[in-house]
């Protein structure tokens, strides 16, 4: 099971961070402010995966990928693949590109909605759902269409609407 994505940027703000388990805010804050704490002091050279075991328990292990000035960081127990989750990064990080054309990090905080939308297309309840982010951008297109659709829908019809102009 996935037990947490984040998005942080070098300093150790945190940019995007969805937990699939329950943690009241102050404990997720502190997982966090730990998790970056180990991802600043790894150096460039060595393996992307981290056991997490001090962190968030046993069986807990972390991978990321470092991007610019972002973090991309799984965690998750043993039943997942490592190697998976690290392709999962990769498929993130290619839908993100394509919808934001070079995403950045302003594009992480100025798009919430549309990044909790793309996060659930790939995952849900710490469950992975899409590995394929041709199919996560087709999907995540629907869904703005609809909701652009239903923000042109007025409740009230034209004719009614336009009897105060009279």
């Amino acid at each position: 099971m996935i037990r947490a994505v984040m998005v942080m940027n070098t300093q150790g703000k945190p940019r995007l961070a969805k937990f699939y388990d329950s943690q009241p805010i102050d404990k997720q804050q502190e997982l966090i402010r730990s998790v970056f704490g180990v991802l600043c002091s790894r150096a460039e050279n060595v393996s992307n995966f981290v056991e997490a075991d001090s962190i968030f328990g046993p069986d807990s292990r972390i991978v990321y990928k470092h991007y610019a000035t972002l973090y991309f960081v799984l965690v998750f127990d043993s039943s997942e693949n490592e190697l998976a989750m690290l392709d999962l990064i990769q498929v993130l990080v290619e839908t993100l590109d394509k919808c934001f054309k070079n995403v950045c990090e302003l594009d992480l905080v100025f798009n919430y909605s549309k990044i909790h939308t793309i996060l659930d297309e790939i995952f849900f309840g710490g469950q992975v759902l899409e590995t394929s982010s041709a199919e996560v951008m087709k999907a995540v297109e629907e869904i703005s269409k609809l909701e652009t659709a239903s923000n042109s829908i007025t409740l009230v019809p034209k004719s009614v609407s336009g009897w105060r102009g009279r």
